[in-house]
């Protein structure tokens, strides 16, 4: 741990915490800095300026990174019948249907991403105290509840880089960018999505500042402060 400690310290001083860096900077100094031996996770953390308390004051909804995120994503499908076929031939991870949610109540969870044609959701309905508090029920708005014609083309899009956002209680953004090992020209883009994004999710209710803050930082990495106006620029 020690060794690990001094590792976080050196890649802390090469950090200037008292500036905002441009995000092209930014990208390239977070790669330069991680040391892990696994490739990280680049992430962006938002802070926002609304209040998760308020109904009209929630954000989410879905991005897609154009280079997608470097991870894999295990996708499981309710379908039957033609839909379920077109799922697999989709590459999706599981299908099924009464089945497959009776071993979810039996407590499998090997997936990241729940996906529902829409006469499945009176099974799936019933799974709501198990997949809704871990974020994996699926719904429309999040658009995993599909029509039977649509679940392969969802199960691409999610494949390739496609995924939810939501704000958390304490009215942050974690969104993953990519990994360590994507060239810097990928992870701007990357970034310029999702930024994108989040600036179209703003919610009525939203007053002031919308996005107060944003940092970039690798899973093992300390947090880089970014400039916010040169940020906010790369929305679409």
């Amino acid at each position: 741990m020690a060794h690990m400690g001094k590792k976080t310290a050196a890649a802390a001083v090469k950090v200037d915490r008292g500036r905002a860096y441009q995000p092209v900077e930014a990208v390239a100094l977070a790669k330069e800095i991680a040391f892990a031996k696994f490739d990280e996770t680049v992430e962006l953390h938002l802070r926002l300026g609304v209040d998760p308390r308020h109904a009209d004051q929630q954000v989410r909804g879905v991005m897609t990174l154009p280079h997608g995120t470097g991870r894999e994503v295990r996708v499981l499908v309710f379908a039957e019948g033609e839909a379920a076929r077109a799922a697999e031939e989709a590459g999706a991870d599981h299908v099924g249907g009464e089945e497959m949610a009776e071993r979810i109540r039996g407590g499998f969870m090997d997936f990241d991403t729940v996906i529902a044609t829409q006469p499945m959701m009176r099974v799936v309905g019933r799974l709501g105290p198990v997949l809704g508090p871990r974020g994996l029920m699926p719904s429309p708005k999040a658009g995993t509840v599909v029509n039977d014609q649509d679940v392969a083309q969802v199960i691409k899009e999610i494949k390739g880089g496609r995924m939810e956002f939501r704000l958390d209680k304490t009215a942050n953004l974690h969104i993953p960018i990519g990994k360590k090992s994507f060239v810097e020209q990928s992870l701007v883009e990357n970034m310029a999505a999702a930024v994108d994004a989040i600036v179209r999710a703003k919610p009525t209710g939203a007053k002031g500042n919308y996005i107060q803050s944003v940092t970039l930082a690798t899973t093992m990495g300390p947090g880089i402060k970014l400039d916010l106006p040169a940020t906010l620029a790369m929305a679409h």
